[in-house]
C-alpha cells in the first residue's frame, strides 16, 4: 500500500523523488523518507506523519546533490508510524538503503538469525532485515546489487516490493516484486521505479510491466529484468494514456471533488468503442472463446470494499439479462470457505488498482480450481489483468483520493457491459435489445452531469447533520448496494457510525436503532417498471418516519408519491431501475465529502486508510 519511487538519471534525484512521492502520498501517509547516494556516501532523511513533515525537515537539514535516489511514503503494518520505523532502512555498515511495500512473513525468523551474527535492528519493522541481509550477501555476490537482491528474495516469504541502493555501487537502483506492485518508467538518459505510474508521469509515459518474482536493475541507460534465479525475463512495454495534469487537482480544493466532477467523462470513456459497426458488443481483451462463455453455469464476482458494492449491482444485471446464477463474494473471505467453483464458473474480479491482494489471491485460488477469470480494472499492466483470462478496463483515469468515486461508477458500467456481452454470446438477448440498453447507458453521463449541477442541497444538509451520531441508509434492489456504498463513504471520510440496510430487513432488527431525529437516507427506485418495488420502499419510508427519523429521500424527478414522507427531497433524473445506481450514488458521495469537510477532516487522505490494499 506504500508509495515507492526510485530514480537514476541526470536530474537532481531528490526533486524527482519528492515530486513522485507527492503524487503517491494517497498510497500511504503515516511517514515518509528519502535516500540519495553522493560521492560514495549514503544519506537519508525520514519523518513520521505526512510528506509535508519530511519536506520541512529537508528544508532545515538538506541532502547533498545527487542523481540517484529512492523515496517512500508508508502505510504502517509492522511497527507504529514513527521516525524510527519510517523507510528507508539502512544496513549496519551504512551502505545499503531499502524501501519496501508489503509484508515479509518470515521476518521474525530472519531477525533472530541476524541477531546471532551480532546485528542489532533499530526499528520494529520487517523491512530492516532486508537491508542487513543485502549487506551480508553482497561480498559473495561480487558486489552486484541485483544478484544480492535475487539471493535475498529467495529467502523471503510473503508479498513484497523492494527497492535498494548502495553507497559503493553508484548509478544503480535495484527493485524486486512478488505479489506487490512495481513498474518501470523508461526515460531518455534516465529511468524510474515506482509503485504507480503517477510517480513518473511528469517525466515519461513509457512504462514497463514487471512480472511476478522478478528483479530489475536500473542505470541511466539500462533496464535489465531477470527472475529470482537470474534468468533473463521478457517484459511488456506500454504507453500511459493520461498525463500529469490528470493526476493534479486542476484548481479543485480536493482530489475527491475533482474526481466526483470527472464522473460523466469517466463513464463516457468507459463506454466508448464498445459496439462495432455491425452493432456487436465487444470487450477489451476477451481471451475467452464464445463457446467457453456458453458453457458457464455460474458467475462469481469477487471484490473488496467499494468494488464489492459494484459487484452487488452486477448480480442484478447479470441474472436479469443472462439468467445465469450469480454470487457476489468478499474476496477477503472467498478462498477460506472452500467455495464451489470449477471449469464452468466465470469469476469476475473487480479491482481499481489491479493489485488488491485479497482479490488477487482469491482469483488465483479460483484459477487453481479451473475457473475462468475476467478482470474489471482501471490500471493497465497491473497484476490482476495480467493473470486473468479476459480484461475490461474502466478508463476512469487516475483516482488519487482514497475514497473511491469515479472508479465505482465505471466499475458498475463495466459490469453492465460484461452482463450484456454474456447475454449476447449466449443468445439471451437480441441485438436490438442490447443496442437499446447501450443507448440508455450512453445517456447516463448527461444525467450524472444533471445531478452534479444540483448538489448544493446535499452540502447544506451535511452542515446541518455534522453532529449527528449516526446516519442510516436504506434501499431495495440495486438501491441496496447504493445504500451500502453511501454508508461506507461516510465511515471512510466522516469517521462516524453509518450503516446501509436492505429496506425490507428493517423490521427484522435494525428498526430498533431508530429514535427521534436519526437521519435515514432512502434510495427510492424508479416508480416505472417495478411498481411493487416502489410501493414497498414508500411503506418503509413511512415506517421510519413514524418512529421519529429524519428522512432524506433520493427519488426520481416526477415521483410525487414520496413527497408527503420526505423531510428532505433530493431529485435525480429518471432512468431504468437497473441503471439508477449511476445517478443515485453521486449525491451520497457529495454528502460524505461535505460531512468530512464540516468536521474538519482530510477528504483525500482519511485516517488509517490507503488507496490500494496490497497486503492481506
Amino acid at each position: 500500500m506504500c508509495g515507492i519511487v526510485g530514480y537514476v538519471g541526470e536530474k537532481q534525484a531528490l526533486q524527482v523523488v519528492v515530486e513522485g512521492l507527492r503524487r503517491l502520498e494517497y498510497r500511504g501517509y503515516d511517514s515518509a523518507g528519502v535516500a540519495v547516494v553522493s560521492q560514495g556516501l549514503l544519506d537519508t532523511r525520514k519523518k513520521a506523519g505526512k510528506l509535508a513533515n519530511l519536506e520541512s525537515l529537508l528544508g532545515t537539514d538538506p541532502l547533498p546533490a545527487s542523481t540517484i535516489g529512492i523515496g517512500h511514503t508508508r502505510w504502517a503494518t509492522h511497527g507504529g508510524p514513527t521516525d524510527l520505523n519510517a523507510h528507508p532502512h539502512v544496513s549496519a555498515d551504512g551502505k545499503v538503503a531499502v524501501i519496501h511495500n508489503g509484508i515479509i512473513e518470515n521476518f521474525a525468523e530472519l531477525r533472530a538469525e541476524l541477531a546471532l551474527t551480532g546485528v542489532t535492528l533499530s526499528s520494529e519493522t520487517d523491512t530492516e532485515v532486508v537491508a542487513h541481509l543485502l549487506a551480508a550477501v553482497l561480498p559473495d555476490a561480487g558486489m552486484d546489487l541485483a544478484e544480492a537482491m535475487r539471493r535475498v528474495c529467495l529467502r523471503l516469504a510473503g508479498a513484497f516490493t523492494l527497492v535498494a541502493v548502495h553507497a559503493d555501487i553508484p548509478d544503480v537502483v535495484v527493485g524486486a516484486r512478488r505479489n506487490s506492485p512495481l513498474v518501470v518508467g523508461r526515460g531518455d538518459g534516465e529511468n524510474f521505479l515506482a509503485s504507480d505510474v503517477a510517480a513518473f508521469i511528469a517525466h515519461t509515459r513509457h512504462a514497463v510491466e514487471l512480472g511476478q518474482d522478478q528483479v530489475v536493475e536500473l542505470t541511466r541507460d539500462l533496464i535489465n529484468v531477470t527472475d529470482f534465479f537470474g534468468n533473463a525475463a521478457e517484459v511488456t512495454e506500454y504507453e500511459v494514456t493520461w498525463d500529469a495534469a490528470a493526476a493534479s487537482k486542476g484548481g479543485y480544493e480536493t482530489f475527491m471533488a475533482k474526481e466526483i466532477d470527472e464522473q460523466p467523462k469517466a463513464v463516457s470513456d468507459t463506454l466508448i468503442g464498445r459496439v462495432n459497426d455491425e452493432g456487436v458488443l465487444h470487450l477489451d481483451e476477451m481471451r475467452l472463446s464464445e463457446n467457453q462463455l456458453r458453457e458457464i453455469d455460474k458467475v462469481v464476482v469477487i471484490a473488496c470494499g467499494t468494488a464489492y458494492h459494484a459487484g452487488m449491482v452486477a448480480k442484478y444485471a447479470l441474472e436479469h439479462w443472462t439468467r445465469v446464477p450469480c454470487e457476489v463474494e468478499l474476496a477477503s473471505e472467498f478462498r477460506y470457505r472452500d467455495p464451489v467453483v470449477g471449469p464452468r464458473t466465470l469469476v469476475v474480479a473487480i479491482s481499481q488498482s489491479g493489485e488488491t491482494m485479497d482479490t488477487l489471491m482469491a482469483m488465483r485460488y479460483a484459477r487453481e480450481q479451473g475457473a475462468r477469470v475476467l478482470a474489471i480494472c482501471n490500471t493497465q499492466g497491473s497484476t490482476i489483468p495480467r493473470e486473468s483470462d479476459a480484461v475490461l478496463y474502466t478508463r476512469a483515469g487516475p483516482e488519487v483520493a482514497v475514497a473511491s468515486t469515479k472508479a465505482f461508477l465505471t466499475q458498475i458500467v463495466a459490469c453492465y457491459l460484461v452482463a450484456l456481452y454474456v447475454a449476447q454470446v449466449r443468445g439471451n438477448k437480441f441485438g436490438d435489445e442490447i443496442a437499446a440498453v447501450v443507448r440508455e447507458l450512453a445517456e447516463m453521463p448527461r444525467k450524472i452531469d444533471l445531478v452534479l449541477d444540483t448538489t448544493e442541497e446535499m452540502k447544506a444538509l451535511a452542515q446541518q447533520l455534522k453532529d449527528a451520531p449516526s446516519v442510516l441508509f436504506i434501499g431495495r434492489h440495486v438501491g441496496y448496494p447504493v445504500a451500502l456504498e453511501g454508508a461506507l463513504k461516510l465511515k471512510e471520510l466522516a469517521y462516524m457510525h453509518a450503516e446501509g440496510f436492505a429496506a425490507g430487513e428493517l423490521k427484522h432488527g435494525p428498526i430498533a436503532l431508530l429514535e427521534e431525529g436519526v437521519p435515514v437516507i432512502v434510495i427510492v427506485p424508479s416508480p416505472g417498471g417495478r411498481s411493487l418495488l416502489h410501493e414497498k420502499i414508500v411503506s418503509n419510508i413511512q415506517e421510519v418516519r413514524a418512529r421519529g427519523a429524519r428522512t432524506i429521500v433520493i427519488a426520481e424527478e416526477g415521483d410525487d408519491s414520496v413527497v408527503p414522507y420526505a423531510d428532505h427531497l433530493i431529485r435525480i433524473p429518471a432512468c431504468p431501475t437497473l441503471l439508477q445506481p449511476l445517478v443515485a450514488t453521486v449525491p451520497l458521495q457529495v454528502f460524505a465529502a461535505a460531512m468530512a469537510e464540516a468536521k474538519g477532516h482530510d477528504v483525500d487522505q482519511p485516517r488509517n486508510l490507503a488507496k490500494s490494499v496490497t497486503v492481506e
